[in-house]
């Protein structure tokens, strides 16, 4: 990647954009998961415009960062992101979902989508292979990173927390794992379904480094990036606070719209929402 955005006000009307195409994609397919796509935008924004090392016309680049989507439902935000920076045109996020689609609900590298390194579904597996692939960047002395994004309801699998020990046992200082922290889950608060909390307790007993910050702003996503870059000897855990349906204030924290894709009517009240917040 030869140049990384670090202008907040840019990086929102990038996020603006690609919440545009996602609305329009999963009102075209008909189906998918909206509202945390539209939450965990600008976290991908971040990542992909101004901290990860990687090249668009490069996908395979060895030493690009290696960026673990471990909660797959979220593809919509993925491909929309990928698209608006470069992968592959824009005009193929309409295909969403589609029979012979490179874009199915769930990212699949067996589709052929550049800038994809996992196909993901099952809850639970992103973690490991995170861990799996910081261990070999190690034993070969590589100076990339691996990024791990997962939901907070997914932290309600055991395997997370086996991965989440085995990284710190590791020393792996070259794995940052983000958790979109909205709160809700399919059937409803976090909380109430399981709870989670204290959460940044639980993750320093399992030894990372924890920090916190709101991963709808843009200012506080990049300054968790930094600090999470410069430590040592241990893995960093970045807990982003979200809002489900983030940018679209008739949806926000509607757990009901997790799995939902929006009308032909409601999708341009919500574009005209978006456009209000800019």
């Amino acid at each position: 990647m030869r140049t990384k955005l670090t202008d907040p006000k840019r990086l929102q009307e990038i996020s603006c954009r690609i919440r545009r195409s996602i609305l329009l994609s999963l009102c075209e397919a008909g189906s998918g998961h909206l509202g945390g796509s539209l939450g965990i935008t600008d976290v991908f924004t971040a990542l992909y415009f101004s901290v990860l090392n990687h090249d668009p016309k490069d996908p395979d680049w060895a030493d690009r960062d290696r960026l673990i989507l471990s909660i797959g439902h979220v593809a919509p935000a993925l491909y929309a992101t990928l698209a608006h920076r470069g992968y592959f045109p824009e005009k193929e996020l309409s295909t969403l979902r589609k029979l012979g689609s490179r874009l199915q609900g769930h990212p699949g590298r067996e589709h052929g989508l550049p800038g994809l390194e996992l196909s993901a579904g099952s809850l639970g597996q992103g973690l490991s292979v995170a861990v799996g692939r910081a261990i070999a960047g190690k034993m070969d002395q590589q100076r990339w990173r691996v990024y791990c994004i997962l939901g907070d309801g997914e932290l309600q699998e055991g395997s997370v927390w086996e991965a989440a020990m085995s990284a710190s046992f590791y020393k792996l200082d070259n794995l940052i794992a983000i958790v979109d922290r909205n709160g809700v889950q399919i059937d409803g608060k976090t909380e109430e379904v399981m709870a989670l909390e204290p959460l940044k307790e639980k993750w320093q007993s399992f030894g990372w480094t924890v920090f916190e910050c709101n991963g709808n702003n843009h200012e506080e996503i990049l300054s968790a990036m930094n600090l999470a870059q410069q430590v040592s000897d241990k893995p960093a855990m970045i807990l982003a606070q979200t809002r489900m349906g983030y940018g679209v204030k008739t949806i926000e924290g509607d757990y009901r719209w997790h799995g939902k894709a929006p009308s032909k009517q409601e999708v341009e009240e919500f574009i005209r929402e978006l456009e209000e917040e800019k």
